[in-house]
């Protein structure tokens, strides 16, 4: 495979540490998101009601997590 230059353009690495608060930020909020996808309005519930569950309900199916 051939390696094309392209002139004026220059790639710079981007250091771990600037990444890195940025991807945690991320898996964090992955981990809320399956939570409320696969646990919440099934064993263990931190809200009353149906509404987490009707939300996300779809989702749920189409990840394979059964609910009823």
């Amino acid at each position: 495979m051939a390696h094309i230059a392209h002139p004026g353009f220059h790639a710079t690495p981007i250091p771990v540490r600037d990444i890195a608060p940025w991807a945690i930020f991320a898996g964090l909020l992955l981990i809320l998101a399956m939570y409320f996808v696969s646990t919440e309005q099934g064993a263990v519930a931190l809200f009353d009601g149906m509404y987490v569950h009707e939300f996300v309900h779809d989702a749920r199916h189409l990840l394979g997590f059964p609910c009823h």
